[in-house]
Parts: structure tokens; sequence; C-alpha cells
């Protein structure tokens, strides 16, 4: 959580100055322990930030690494892969196949924007130092921070190997007979698309990949949190359709990427939303769920996966 573009900084979670003595850092620790202990009424997320927080900078060694990697310490930061864009793989392992650009769209326009606000003529060394990031406004924050969720998202579909296919950046299917905007060109709702669409032997899945900044809870079957802007799950639910009837194929279920540190439940089923399985899962859990399916959905084997790939091949456009 901490790494996010979006999140608090350590010293935010434990509410004291970057350049707090070792005592008041220790003191405010205690104090947010009572504050957010689940005993004493507190919220359990923010309990779990507190005990992150103090490990990152509870002692002199820690405190100096999280510093320098986060912008904090005088010295300049370090060659910092974590907000850059990955580098190509040169593993020979069969991966999965992939179309589409994760996080690219995103990411370019996080560097255009960036540049921007930095003023004309500024030459920015390093448009992913993390001071820069930190002190820029939340709108480009938040464009780094759904490019690396997405990002990270793809590196384990293509782990799931040769049995899987999918489809990255997707435009909306356009109810007036067409699709979004070609691939050539980004739709004029970027936000409108589906982020991933991964089809294998479990099952058709549209997935969202998500970084709110902090932790998220489930209300009524939809996302709510600090960082959650209207019903994502809903909105991912309609674009799903959308494409399914443009294809003509029919999604298993809709899934929910989030970083591990911002859930309370590793896997969460939470049933039919809309008529449509869904489930929200931990980053790291997202292989297990991709591989066995979700809970009572169908599996995909045979022919039928030859068919529905093919028309999703014909039919997938972008954004």
């Amino acid at each position: 959580m901490f790494d996010s573009p979006l999140s608090a900084s350590a010293y935010e979670v434990l509410g004291v100055d970057p350049k707090a003595s070792e005592d008041d850092l220790r003191k405010a620790y205690r104090l947010r322990l009572r504050q957010t202990h689940p005993d004493t009424g507190g919220d359990a997320a923010l309990f779990v930030q507190v005990q992150r927080a103090w490990e990152l900078v509870g002692t002199a060694d820690a405190r100096a690494a999280y510093d320098r990697g986060h912008g904090f310490g005088d010295a300049p930061a370090p060659e910092w892969s974590g907000w850059r864009a990955p580098a190509p793989r040169t593993d020979t392992r069969p991966r999965a196949r992939s179309y589409g650009h994760p996080g690219g769209w995103r990411r370019e326009r996080y560097l255009t924007l960036i540049r921007e606000w930095a003023g004309r003529g500024v030459a920015l060394e390093d448009p992913y130092d993390p001071a820069l990031v930190r002190s820029a406004p939340q709108q480009l924050r938040r464009l780094l921070a759904d490019a690396l969720a997405e990002e990270a998202t793809a590196r384990v579909i293509a782990d799931l190997g040769m049995g899987y296919t999918v489809w990255h950046d997707v435009a909306p299917a356009v109810r007036a007979g067409g699709w979004g905007a070609a691939s050539s060109s980004a739709p004029a709702d970027p936000d409108a698309k589906i982020d991933h669409i991964v089809l294998g032997p479990s099952g058709l899945y549209a997935i969202l990949s998500e970084d709110f900044g902090g932790p998220i809870r489930l209300r009524r079957g939809e996302l709510i949190g600090d960082g959650v802007e209207g019903a994502p799950i809903a909105a991912l639910i309609a674009r799903m359709r959308g494409i399914a009837r443009a294809a003509g194929v029919r999604f298993s279920g809709a899934i929910v990427v989030l970083p591990d540190d911002d859930v309370l439940q590793v896997i969460d089923e939470i049933g039919k939303v809309r008529g449509t399985p869904v489930a929200v899962v931990a980053r790291s859990a997202l292989s297990t769920v991709l591989r066995r399916g979700i809970t009572g959905v169908r599996a995909i084997g045979g022919n039928e996966v030859f068919d529905v790939r093919s028309r999703l091949q014909q039919a997938v456009r972008f954004a």
C-alpha cells in the first residue's frame, strides 16, 4: 500500500512529520495503535496500516532505506524500478497469449501531463522520482497508479501459460452497431474500457485492475473506500455485457483485482451482482482464481475455447 502513487506515506499514517525524532515517532506509533485497535472501536484495516508503517520506519536502518526510496531523505533517490515501465522479458518460458498493451494509454498520458504540470522548459530527469510523484496532483498520481495496477495484473496472467489468452485495454462496445475507437486512437473516455479479458479452461472473465491507494470494503455488491468514485463493479459488468453482445460470447464472471494490503480477504466471492458472478481478489491470489474459476461457474473446454477465442479476436478493439 505504501508503494502506491496514491497511498499515504508511512509518516502520514503515523501522523508525524517526516523529520520527527525517533522518540516522537515511537510515541505517535503507540498513539495510533490505541486509536485504531479493533478492540477499542478502531478500524481493523487502519490498524494493519499502522503496524506496516512502523515496520517501514520504526528502526534507523529501515527508516533510512524508506526515506531514500520514497524521496524523503537528503540523498538522491536510487534507481527505483517500481514505477517505471517494466523491462522486456528475457526468459523463454511459455506465456499466455497476450494482445494489447496493459496500462499503456494511462502511462503515456501520465508522462505527458507530468511534464505539462512541471512547466514549460523544466527538464525532468526522472518523471517517476518518488518526491515528484508525491507532490503531483491526484489526477496524475491516479493515472500512474492505474497503469501500475494493470501492468502487475498482466504479469500474473502471463505466468498462467499457453492455455490462457488475454486481451488488455479493450475498448467498450457501442450500442449503435459498432465499437469504440479503433486501436490507432484512444477512446473518448479511456476509463470506459475493460482492463483485461481472460479466456482459459476455467472460463471467460472480465477483469478490473485497481489501486485506490488505501483499504477497500464491499457494501451491497459494490466497492467503497476513500478513493472509490462511482460504482466500479456495476460499470465493469455493463461494459462486459456490451462486449459479450458485440462478440457473441458469454462471460463466466467478473473479477476485481486489488493490491494485497488493500483487502481484508484474499479472495472474496460476493455472489451475483446484476446476475453476474463477481469476485474481489488480492493480486497474489489472482492466478489461483483464474485456474480454478469462480465457484459455481462452468468450465470451458475443447472446441468451445477455440470458438470463443476466435469470436473475441475478430471483435475486440483496443483503447
